[in-house]
């Protein structure tokens, strides 16, 4: 098969200016003193693309990815290295990039194709198309200053496709514009792919990436981190994405509970209680001050709250349908024997997503050490994506709050299927013959097998 597009040893070097001056009477006199350094957004890339193939370019934000692409389409040209590429490419890399604000929207279809490309014939020639496929036939022969954000992408993308390239080169298009204007482009990315042309686009979206592509690339630093097949890298991305957001989790968790908590092991004295608990505790349980978010009569305690992965390391981020364990570590001050144990769950709209306690369970706790931990432990935690509050409680059976302690920690869902909603059911799919209620073995899906 042949190359499309060959990156060979590529490397780019920007500098980074850390006395920025202000004025140009500044960068005269100062301009042999601003300290400078040196900034690698790629290093040592080498790639080679097929014909035909649909690449995706994945990692975290400022990792290269659009670096990449604009050295591709010319825009920017590599400190070191090279690139090869066989046949026309067409770009799409910035909201709007070749369009003159004061010319209409006919104008700058004229201008832009000619940036990539095109003869004035063959642009007469895709006009209408161009036109119909941006939905602008009302506009276009308004100035584009005047185009919203949707109407200008829809242009762009319009003028890309419609140049006939041999190489599409997209950068975070498919993110822009409503609804119906992203399933066109992925139809038009379709129908290339079924002509044998070559796309490389960066996207955050791992489901359309996991979808569309052949073969992905993984940038992390400016460097290649992993290239493969889609199942395979993109996994290995979500692994490094959820490692990192459970290691800032536990941080800020630290942060804005470090302060707040006893250290475990440490039993606190009358007097530290006291002092700890003085903005909350009351003595009326029927309404809870409005100022504080920790409420109770103090008899039981609650010390810390803690959160465990499947792997039992105290984490605060977890992957749709994992188990998750919740740790209440509490202090009995005084015996009590109607001691009910609860938490609930938040989205940070405010939506209670889910609530339960030790005696809804049915689970009897007849006689308690007066310092311990009771965890609840959730054997699928099927969320969807998105941040999460937890609140817990110490309580009698009738419901008077020895210790409550409302958004006492936050913890966040991350998921590789794009449910939405709040839950994530456990389902599947079957196909049933018109006479008869057997499944069909080889037409059926689950998602657990996901």
């Amino acid at each position: 098969m042949s190359t499309a597009v060959e990156v060979i040893n590529l490397s780019k070097k920007f500098h980074l200016y850390q006395d920025r001056t202000q004025t140009l009477k500044e960068m005269i006199i100062f301009w042999n003193r601003q300290k400078m350094e040196d900034f690698w957004a790629l290093r040592d890339i080498n790639l080679s693309i097929p014909r035909g193939a649909t690449v995706g370019l994945i990692g975290r934000n400022g990792s290269g990815k659009s670096t990449l692409l604009k050295i591709i389409s010319r825009i920017l040209y590599p400190t070191t290295g090279e690139v090869k590429i066989n046949g026309r490419v067409s770009t799409l890399l910035e909201l709007g990039a070749g369009f003159h604000p004061d010319f209409t929207g006919r104008e700058n279809i004229f201008l832009n194709a000619s940036i990539l490309g095109l003869s004035r014939r063959e642009t007469e020639r895709h006009l209408r198309d161009i036109i119909d496929f941006a939905e602008l036939e009302e506009f276009i022969d308004n100035p584009v200053r005047n185009y919203s954000s949707g109407m200008y992408v829809r242009l762009g993308f319009s003028v890309a496709v419609h140049v006939d390239p041999d190489i599409l080169l997209v950068d975070e298009v498919m993110a822009v514009g409503d609804l119906a204007f992203q399933k066109k482009c992925l139809e038009k990315i379709n129908e290339f792919r079924r002509r044998g042309k070559t796309i490389i686009f960066v996207a955050h979206d791992m489901s359309l990436v996991q979808r569309i592509c052949d073969y992905v690339v993984w940038l992390e630093h400016g460097e290649i981190k992993a290239q493969g097949r889609p199942g395979e890298v993109i996994n290995r991305y979500l692994d490094l994405v959820a490692s990192r957001e459970e290691e800032r989790m536990l941080q800020e968790k630290e942060k804005s509970h470090g302060q707040s908590e006893w250290n475990e092991g440490e039993t606190p004295t009358d007097q530290d209680a006291g002092d700890k608990h003085e903005q909350y505790i009351i003595t009326d349980q029927t309404d809870p001050p409005a100022r504080t978010n920790r409420w109770g009569n103090h008899q039981v305690e609650i010390t810390a709250v803690k959160m465990f992965n499947h792997r039992g390391k105290e984490s605060y981020s977890f992957e749709c349908g994992q188990p998750a364990t919740i740790a209440i570590h509490y202090i009995m001050h005084k015996p009590v024997s109607d001691l009910v144990f609860g938490i609930g769950i938040f989205r940070d709209d405010g939506l209670h997503c889910y609530g339960t306690n030790t005696d809804i369970d049915h689970f009897e706790i007849e006689s308690l050490p007066p310092k311990g931990v009771v965890e609840c432990q959730i054997q699928s935690i099927h969320f969807l994506e998105g941040r999460y509050f937890l609140d817990v409680a110490a309580h009698t059976k009738e419901g008077i709050p020895y210790d409550y302690w409302t958004r006492c920690l936050e913890f966040s869902i991350f998921s590789r299927i794009k449910d939405v909603g709040v839950a994530r059911l456990e389902h599947g799919w079957v196909v049933l013959g018109n006479s008869e209620r057997a499944l069909l073995k080889n037409k059926i899906w689950r998602n657990k097998e996901q």
